[in-house]
C-alpha cells in the first residue's frame, strides 16, 4: 500500500459553507442548489446551480496559488481551444473562512481517469493542440512555482524520497534507466513558457468520448513544458503518442530531448501518486497506470 494519505484539509469546507458564503457575497447566486464535486490536494469543488462551480481553497497553499488562477486564466482563456475555469467572479474572506476562494464556469462532462470511452485519436489531437496554444512564452511577472516546470534535476532528492516509499511497487532498475535519461538530456532553451504544471487525467474532463475541458491550473507557471507533455504517458495509449506528439508540434519542428524529459516528469509524477494517494483511488489508479506506461 502507499505510504501516506493526501494532505489533510487545513479549513473544513462543506457546502454549507458556500452556501453561506453565497449569500454573504454573491446574493444573486444564494438561491441555486449547492453539491460537493471532489476535492484534491489544495481545493474542494462544489457545483453551483446548472453553470457555475465554486472552487474553495481546503490548504494555506492552495489558497496562495488560488491568485493566480484568479489573475491569469481570464487573459489566457480566449487563445485556448479547450474551455477552462476561468474566474467569473470572486470571493473574500468571511464568515470564518479565512481566504479568497472563485466562483468559475462549470464544465460538463466526467474526469478523464473515470471513463474508458474516451476516444484517444481525438483526444490526443485536441490535447496535443491545447497544449500548443498554451505553450507560448509566458508574462514577465508570470508566476514562478518551485515544484512544476523547473529543471528535473531539482526534482531528484524527491524522486529518490519516492522511490523509497513505493519500495516494492516499481521496477527500480527500470525506473532508474528512464529517470536518468531524463536527467541527462539537455534542458530547456528560451524564455520559459505557460505550463499548465498539473496536467493529468483527473483534471481533464470528458463528455461523449472526447475531451471537453482542463480543470484546476493553481499550480500555473512559467518555464519548461515538458512537465505537461508528461500527460502522453498519463493518458494516451502508446499507439497514439505519435499523434500527439505531431499535433503539438505543428510550427515547432521536433525536440526529442524534451519528449525525454516529459517522459522522466511521467515517472516522477506518478512516483508523487502512488506515494502520497493512500485515501485517493483515483489519483493512486493514475499513479499505478503511468508507471505502467512509462516503464512497460
Amino acid at each position: 500500500m502507499p505510504a501516506n494519505p493526501m494532505p489533510a484539509a487545513e479549513v473544513a469546507v462543506s457546502a454549507d459553507l458556500v452556501r453561506r458564503l453565497l449569500a454573504d457575497q454573491h446574493p444573486d447566486l444564494a438561491r441555486l442548489p449547492v453539491t460537493f464535486l471532489a476535492n484534491g490536494w489544495d481545493n474542494a469543488m462544489f457545483r453551483v446551480g446548472d453553470e457555475l462551480a465554486a472552487r474553495v481553497p481546503r490548504r494555506e497553499l492552495g489558497a496562495k496559488i488560488l491568485v493566480h488562477e484568479q489573475r491569469w486564466l481570464p487573459q489566457l482563456a480566449p487563445a485556448l481551444p479547450l474551455q477552462i475555469p476561468y474566474p467569473e467572479r470572486m470571493g473574500l474572506p468571511a464568515l470564518g473562512y479565512p481566504w479568497p476562494w472563485s466562483i468559475v464556469p462549470y464544465i460538463r462532462g466526467v474526469p478523464a481517469c473515470d471513463t474508458d470511452t474516451l476516444d484517444p485519436g481525438p483526444a490526443a489531437a485536441a490535447l496535443g493542440g491545447f497544449l500548443a496554444a498554451l505553450h507560448v512564452p509566458a508574462a514577465a511577472d508570470a508566476p514562478l512555482n518551485p515544484f512544476r516546470g523547473r529543471p528535473l534535476r531539482d526534482r531528484a532528492e524527491n524522486f529518490d524520497a519516492n522511490m523509497r516509499l513505493v519500495s516494492g511497487q516499481v521496477d527500480a532498475d527500470a525506473a532508474d534507466r528512464v529517470w536518468s535519461a531524463a536527467l541527462a538530456a539537455p534542458g530547456h532553451v528560451g524564455p520559459g513558457v505557460w505550463v499548465h504544471g498539473d496536467l493529468h487525467p483527473a483534471n481533464i474532463v470528458t463528455r461523449d468520448g472526447r475531451i471537453s475541458g482542463v480543470i484546476d491550473f493553481g499550480d500555473i507557471t512559467s518555464g519548461d513544458p515538458a512537465v505537461d507533455l508528461a500527460v502522453a504517458w498519463m493518458l494516451l495509449p502508446a499507439a497514439w503518442h505519435e499523434a500527439f506528439r505531431d499535433a503539438y508540434a505543428v510550427g515547432r519542428g521536433s525536440d526529442e530531448a524534451l519528449w525525454t524529459r516529459a517522459k522522466g516528469w511521467a515517472l516522477y509524477l506518478a512516483l508523487v501518486f502512488l506515494a502520497y494517494s493512500a485515501d485517493n483511488p483515483r489519483l493512486l489508479g493514475v499513479g499505478r497506470r503511468t508507471v505502467a506506461a512509462v516503464l512497460g
